[in-house]
C-alpha cells in the first residue's frame, strides 16, 4: 500500500518524510501525513489547518467508539457459544483483510491527489479516507483480541491475527473519552513540531529547514549553538502531552495483550519481544569498534577546527558540531575530515548533463538495471501516472516516494527529479521499493509488504549499493573505471551516512522502550535520552540542558510515535543483502566496488525474498537470499575494511572513546 521512502538525507531540507514500514504501511494511516507532511501551502492558515487537525483526530475516536469493543463482545459471544471457534476466527481475518483492503486503497489514491493536488478539498477528502482506515484498523486490533485463545488455528489465521493486534502504532483504549483525548493530543504533538520556529532577538524567525540549513554550511559554533537551542524550545511544551499519550498508549496496548508499547512494537519481530533488545546488542557489537574508529578521527579533526576547549579530546562529541540538527549523520562535515585522496575520478552529474540525460531517461535508466537482473518491465500506467518533474501551474509534495495505489500493478514513483548524482541514486532507491510491492502483490492484504519494517528500506539501500564505477562503467556512462585512489573519499562518504547513523537509528527507540516500560518518568525524560546518547553514540548536549527541556521531542519520529528500530535494522540489512548478492554474482573485488548489475542469479535470488512479503517470519525471508536467517552486521565491515585500516593509522597515537 502505502508510499515508501527513506529517513530524509541531512543534505535535504528536512521534509518531515514518511517512515517506510512493514507496521507503517498496515499501521494507523495518521492524520499528519494528509496534513503536516504534504507540507501544507501558507494559505491554508495555521487556524484552519490546527481545526481540521483537531476535528479529524475526535472524528477518529468517535468512529472508534461507535463500533462495539472487543472487551463488551467477548462475553457475549461466551455465553452463546462457549467462546470464539477456530472457523470463526478464519472468516474474522477473511472479512477484516477484504474491509481493510478496500479502504486502505481507497485511502492511497485520496493520498495521491493531495500529494499532488494540494488545495483545501484534497486535504479534507484524505482526512475523510485516513478516518475511516483508521476506524477500521483500530477495530480490527481490538476485535482480533477475542481470538487470543483459540486453539487449532492455522499458520496463516493465527499469524495474521498478530499482525492486526500488533501493526497499529499507537493504540487507542477502548474507553471513548480516552480515545478522543488520545487523538487530540497526538494532532496538538505534530502541531507543535509542525509549526515549531524560532525567533532570534531581532525578531527574524526560522523553520526547521531554514535552521537546517545553518547545519549545512556554518562552522560558526555560536551560530550553531544558537540554532540548535532555539529549535528545542519548540519541543519543551511536548513534554506534559507526552507523557499522558504514554499513559494512553500503554493502557491501549495492554487491552490488546501487552505490557506495554514497547513490547507491542517489539512483538513485531517474529520473535519473543523480551530477546529482541539482545538480537539489536549483538549487531551493534559488531560494528561497534568500526563507529569508534570513525568517531575517534571525526572528534580529532573538529578538535583542529574548533579548538580543544570547544571539542574535548578524550570526551563525547559536542552535539552541535557534526553537521546535523540531531548529528544523526555526519556527512556535512565530509569537508573537515576527509581523507587526503578524496576524489572519484568523474562528476556523475557533469555526466549525467552531458550526456544529454532528463528526468525520464534517468528512470529509464534505472528501469534498465533491473530488467538486467531479470525482472519484468514497468507497467504502461508507471509512466502515464507517476509524477517525475515538478508541475509549474500547482504546489506538490516533492519528497521522493514509491507507491503502490492498487497493490497489484499500478506501481508510481513521486519525485521532483533534477539530473544530478543524488536524484540519479534515488531513483534506484525507489524503484526499489517498486518491484518489491509487485513481487508479493500475489499474497493476501496482511502479507503484502516486508517481511520486518527494516526490509524494504534496506533493499531500497541495497539497490544503490550498486551504483558503483564499475556499474557507471557498464552502461556506457564512464569510458573507464577509475583505479582505488579515491575509494577512500567515496567510503568516508558513505560513512558518514551510514556508519555514523548506526548508533542513533538504535538508540531512539532505547530511550522510548524504557519510557513506555515505567522505568523512567517525565522528570527523567532528557536525562535518560542524554544518557543513551553519550553511551551509544559518544555524542552530548552542548550545554546544561534547562529543567524543563525536553530534547527527544525535538526529532520528529517521537512526537510523531514512528517506530525508529526500522532504520537501525535497514542500515544493517542492506549491507548484508549487498555482500550475499554480490557473492552470488561471482564478484571477486572489493565488496564495495561491487555490482550485480547484470546478473541474473543475484536477481532470482532477490526475487526470492522480495515476493515472501511479510507471510513468512523474517528469518526465512533472509535465509531465502543470503543462506543464512541470522541478521550479520559483519557485511559492513566487508565494504568499510580499507576505510578502517586507514582510520586505524590515523588513530595510532590518539586516544579513542568517551
Amino acid at each position: 500500500m502505502t508510499r515508501l521512502t527513506k529517513e530524509p538525507k541531512a543534505t535535504r531540507r528536512h521534509r518531515l518524510g514518511k517512515s517506510s514500514n512493514a507496521s507503517g504501511t498496515r499501521g494507523v494511516v495518521r492524520l499528519w501525513d494528509a496534513v503536516e507532511r504534504s507540507r501544507l501551502p501558507p494559505q491554508a492558515g495555521a487556524g484552519k489547518r490546527d481545526s481540521l487537525i483537531i476535528l479529524t483526530a475526535c472524528c477518529v475516536a468517535l468512529l472508534a467508539a461507535c463500533e462495539p469493543s472487543a472487551q463488551s463482545a467477548a462475553p457475549e459471544v461466551a455465553a452463546k457459544t462457549g467462546g470464539p471457534t477456530a472457523s470463526e476466527a478464519v472468516a474474522f481475518v477473511a472479512e477484516s483483510e477484504q474491509s481493510l483492503e478496500e479502504l486502505a486503497q481507497h485511502n492511497e489514491r485520496m493520498s495521491w491527489v493531495l500529494r499532488n493536488f494540494i488545495t483545501e478539498d484534497t486535504e479534507i477528502l484524505s482526512a475523510r479516507a485516513t478516518e475511516q482506515l483508521t476506524a477500521a484498523q483500530v477495530k480490527a486490533a481490538s476485535d482480533a483480541v477475542r481470538y487470543n485463545a483459540v486453539t487449532g488455528l492455522d499458520y496463516d489465521t493465527s499469524r495474521k491475527l498478530n499482525l492486526l493486534r500488533s501493526s497499529i502504532d499507537v493504540p487507542a483504549p477502548l474507553d471513548a473519552v480516552k480515545t478522543a483525548e488520545q487523538s487530540e493530543i497526538g494532532a496538538r504533538l505534530r502541531a507543535l513540531y509542525g509549526r515549531g520556529t524560532f525567533c532570534y532577538e531581532d525578531g527574524s524567525c526560522l523553520a526547521l529547514g531554514e535552521l537546517e540549513d545553518i547545519f549545512t554550511s556554518s562552522r560558526d559554533p555560536d551560530e550553531l549553538l544558537e540554532a540548535w537551542n532555539g529549535w528545542r524550545t519548540v519541543s519543551i511544551p511536548m513534554k506534559a502531552l507526552y507523557a499522558r499519550q504514554v499513559e494512553l498508549a500503554n493502557e491501549g496496548a495492554s487491552e490488546l495483550g501487552f505490557n506495554d508499547l514497547g513490547t507491542m512494537w517489539r512483538s513485531a519481530y517474529d520473535m519473543d519481544p523480551a530477546e529482541f533488545p539482545g538480537e539489536l546488542d549483538q549487531l551493534w557489537n559488531q560494528v561497534g569498534p568500526l563507529y569508534q574508529a570513525l568517531h575517534c578521527h571525526v572528534r580529532a579533526r573538529l578538535g583542529e577546527v574548533y579548538g580543544s576547549d570547544v571539542v574535548p579530546a578524550n570526551g563525547p562529541i559536542p552535539a552541535h558540531l557534526l553537521g546535523n540538527m540531531w548529528a544523526q549523520t555526519w556527512e556535512n562535515v565530509f569537508d573537515i575530515v576527509a581523507p587526503p585522496q578524496t576524489a572519484a575520478g568523474y562528476d556523475l552529474t557533469t555526466i549525467l548533463k552531458d550526456g544529454g540525460f532528463d528526468p525520464i531517461r534517468m528512470v529509464k535508466t534505472g528501469e534498465a538495471f533491473f530488467s538486467s537482473l531479470g525482472f519484468e518491465e514497468l507497467p504502461d500506467t508507471f509512466w502515464q501516472r507517476s509524477l517525475f518533474v515538478k508541475p509549474a501551474d500547482r504546489d506538490v509534495v516533492c519528497h521522493p516516494s514509491a507507491w503502490d495505489i492498487d497493490e497489484k500493478d499500478d506501481l508510481r514513483i513521486k519525485m521532483c527529479i533534477d539530473v544530478n548524482e543524488e536524484d540519479f541514486k534515488t531513483i534506484h532507491h525507489e524503484l526499489g521499493h517498486n518491484y518489491y510491492q509487485r513481487a508479493y502483490k500475489g499474497k493476501s492484504y496482511l502479507y503484502r509488504t516486508s517481511a520486518n519494517d527494516g526490509f524494504h528500506e534496506a533493499v531500497g539501500d541495497t539497490l544503490s549499493l550498486s551504483i558503483t564505477p564499475e556499474y557507471l562503467a557498464q552502461i556506457g556512462l564512464l569510458d573507464n573505471v577509475p583505479d582505488a585512489s579515491g575509494d577512500l573519499g567515496l567510503l568516508m562518504k558513505q560513512a558518514l551516512e551510514k556508519v555514523a547513523f548506526l548508533p542513533f537509528g538504535l538508540m531512539v527507540d532505547q530511550w522510548r522502550w524504557q519510557v513506555f516500560a515505567g522505568e523512567v518518568g517525565p522528570d527523567g525524560y532528557n536525562d535518560l535520552w542524554w544518557q543513551l546518547r553519550e553511551q551509544y553514540q559518544g555524542v552530548a548536549a552542548p550545554n546544561q540542558r534547562p529543567a524543563d527541556a525536553f530534547d527527544p521531542g525535538a526529532k520528529y519520529h517521537v512526537p510523531g510515535n514512528v517506530p525508529y528500530t526500522r532504520y537501525f535494522l535497514a542500515h544493517i540489512l542492506q549491507f548484508q543483502f549487498h555482500r550475499a548478492l554480490c557473492e552470488i554474482a561471482g564478484n571477486e573485488g572489493p565488496v564495495h566496488r561491487c555490482s550485480i548489475y547484470g546478473s541474473k542469479q543475484a536477481g532470482s535470488a532477490l526475487n526470492a525474498m522480495l515476493e515472501m512479503g511479510r507471510s513468512k517470519p523474517w528469518p526465512d525471508a533472509l535465509e531465502a537470499m543470503t543462506g543464512s536467517p541470522e541478521m550479520d552486521a559483519t557485511a559492513i565491515l566487508d565494504y568499510f575494511a580499507p576505510l578502517q585500516a586507514w582510520l586505524d593509522e590515523q588513530n595510532a597515537d590518539r586516544k579513542c572513546g568517551w
